[in-house]
């Protein structure tokens, strides 16, 4: 009899447990990812500007299209939040129209297409602590297209998109 009593003890010690696990624990976890999430995206909003100069700077001093030259870049306001599924890093992807100029002597003189506009999305990194970015650019997707197609990398944060009301962001920064 008191092995009995000592069994449904464990069980009901095991039980009580896993119900604090479930509905104490985890909501608690969920509501301090929330806050990190809410501060990163905050963090984003004020460094912005910043942020896409530098990605200007990277990505035009990457070399990439061959033969051509980065002229001039326009952020859309929308902001989509990925998570990298492998290091769990938040990134911001923004879509972008990229114009170029053919570099002399580069080959691409004589190509029409130079002077195309082209969309892509601008990739954003959050290493934990910080914000910045290496130049990503990923051509002909835009960022929830981009999610989708490394859909084996990236997952998308819930609640994610925001948009900047109208008169909300001034100065955006350009080439030339």
């Amino acid at each position: 009899m008191a092995i009995l009593l000592s069994l449904a003890t464990l069980v009901a010690g095991i039980a009580v447990g896993l119900a604090l696990t479930v509905f104490v624990v985890r909501p608690f976890q969920a509501a301090r990812r929330a806050e990190r999430l809410a501060r990163q995206q905050r963090d984003f909003r004020r460094q912005r500007e910043q942020l896409e100069a530098k990605f200007i700077d990277q990505a035009a001093a990457s070399g990439k299209p061959r033969g051509l030259r980065w002229s001039d870049v326009s952020f859309e306001d929308e902001v989509f939040y990925a998570r990298d599924r492998r290091t769990q890093g938040l990134k911001a992807l923004v879509a972008i129209e990229v114009s170029f100029e053919a570099i002399e002597g580069g080959g691409m003189e004589e190509v029409e297409a130079v002077s195309n506009i082209r969309a892509a999305t601008a990739e954003f990194l959050h290493d934990g602590s910080r914000w910045h970015t290496d130049g990503r650019v990923f051509f002909n997707l835009a960022p929830r297209g981009l999610v989708r197609y490394l859909h084996a990398d990236l997952e998308s944060v819930e609640d994610s998109k925001e948009t900047v009301t109208a008169g909300g962001r001034a100065g955006r920064p350009r080439l030339g």
